[in-house]
């Protein structure tokens, strides 16, 4: 631990008991202020956003530093010098990369002459994902240790003047604890794919309806019927060639749709396959002339020992349905090959609906160091939450699957 991030630390007891250990809250600026092992030992079970390897490529690689709006600021707790929790954790400049949108609420903070930046989020750097995001290892997250780190977070702010805190993407149970610590609930929806222990995708069709059905295989015969075929390479199949490959095909996507080159750097996507390979999966759509195979398009996946992630998309060249077949259909073959359990597939996209995906409530918890905002914000909250509520139970009136 360096001098600087020992400094800067919070004291606090877990409860008014005297007789209970002292917790210590500290902050660090780099990943690398801690060792590889001791993060990891915390991420517990395989979900792969939180390891040490991915965000320390972040951090490497130029994704999250000052300068790109994503000044690293993880969270350590110490009880009695042993380190028993940690959460990722940015200062932000903006609300970029965060997929949970709070722009009206900076706009309004601008409009009565507040600054809503800076303001520290725990989340993962463009990832949309829900999963850990207290690390405590194997040990079950207590009430104590969230109203302990509430308090420090609080503090924090308070210290560095910061707006307030955002948790993006946990799991409910952790949710709901932040919630009665005071950090509001924050509720949205995307489209996850389940696996019902099929046995190949003409038996996850077999559920739908005759004409959602025939959609979906008519929308794969056409992306055959085009010349294309598939080539999927998982963990250390994947070379340097095969990312610097993909990043082009990312990077010329982020240009024709937004302008720019992505948020992630080729180097990140170098690193990923050097440190982080068996996390990977590679699935290239190709197309054949005079014997020789052209990569026109991919798309990289994630995975830990349950699910799999849709991440990243690139193409050269638009063909109908590809990206449907590439991102989708592809995927939903290799969770069923590999068994796994669910395939989430990134945010938004009521187009998923119709291909089988089933919407589903995720959650953020927010607390706002300005009292002013607070029952403002409180009250767009519960109007929304309703509005999602009713927006899940429509979707799932629009699934493709028989009455069951």
């Amino acid at each position: 631990m360096t001098s600087a991030a020992a400094r800067s630390c919070v004291t606090l007891r877990k409860c008014d008991v005297d007789e209970k250990p002292i917790v210590q809250i500290r902050f660090i600026d780099s990943i690398h202020q801690l060792a590889a092992d001791d993060w990891n030992l915390l991420c517990g079970g395989n979900y792969p956003f939180c390891r040490y390897e991915f965000l320390a490529a972040l951090e490497d690689c130029g994704c999250t530093t000052p300068a790109s709006g994503w000044q690293v600021a993880h969270l350590l707790v110490y009880e009695q010098e042993r380190l028993i929790a940690a959460l990722p954790g940015y200062v932000k400049n903006h609300s970029y990369g965060e997929y949970v949108f709070d722009w009206s609420w900076a706009d309004a903070y601008r409009r009565y002459g507040f600054t809503y930046y800076p303001k520290w989020i725990n989340a993962i750097p463009f990832t949309p994902c829900a999963g850990p995001r207290v690390l405590t290892g194997s040990t079950p997250i207590s009430t104590d240790l969230v109203s302990a780190i509430s308090q420090a977070l609080n503090q924090r702010c308070a210290e560095k003047n910061y707006s307030g805190w955002h948790c993006l993407f946990p799991i409910a149970e952790l949710s709901h604890l932040w919630n009665a610590s005071g950090a509001m609930q924050r509720v949205g929806c995307q489209f996850h794919w389940f696996n019902n222990n099929y046995a190949s995708f003409d038996d996850f069709l077999a559920r739908m309806a005759s004409r959602k059905r025939k959609n979906i295989t008519k929308e794969r015969q056409q992306v055959r019927t085009q010349g294309i075929s598939f080539r999927v390479k998982e963990a250390a199949q994947i070379t340097a060639s095969d990312m610097d490959l993909f990043y082009a095909l990312y990077r010329n996507t982020y240009l024709k749709r937004s302008g720019h080159g992505g948020y992630l750097s080729q180097d990140f996507f170098l690193r990923l396959a050097d440190t982080f390979s068996k996390y990977l999966v590679l699935v290239c759509a190709v197309t054949k002339n005079d014997q020789q195979e052209t990569v026109i398009a991919a798309a990289l996946f994630f995975r830990d020992q349950k699910t799999l992630y849709g991440r990243y998309w690139g193409c050269f060249e638009e063909y109908q349905f590809l990206h449907f077949e590439t991102c989708y259909y592809q995927g939903i073959d290799y969770a069923i090959a590999n068994h796994l359990q669910r395939f989430d597939g990134g945010a938004q996209g009521e187009h998923k609906i119709a291909r089988g995906f089933e919407p589903v409530m995720t959650y953020s918890n927010h607390h706002l160091k300005a009292e002013e905002f607070r029952p403002a914000i409180a009250n767009f909250l519960r109007q929304e939450e309703k509005q999602i509520q009713q927006y899940i139970v429509d979707a799932q009136r629009l699934l493709p699957f028989k009455q069951e």
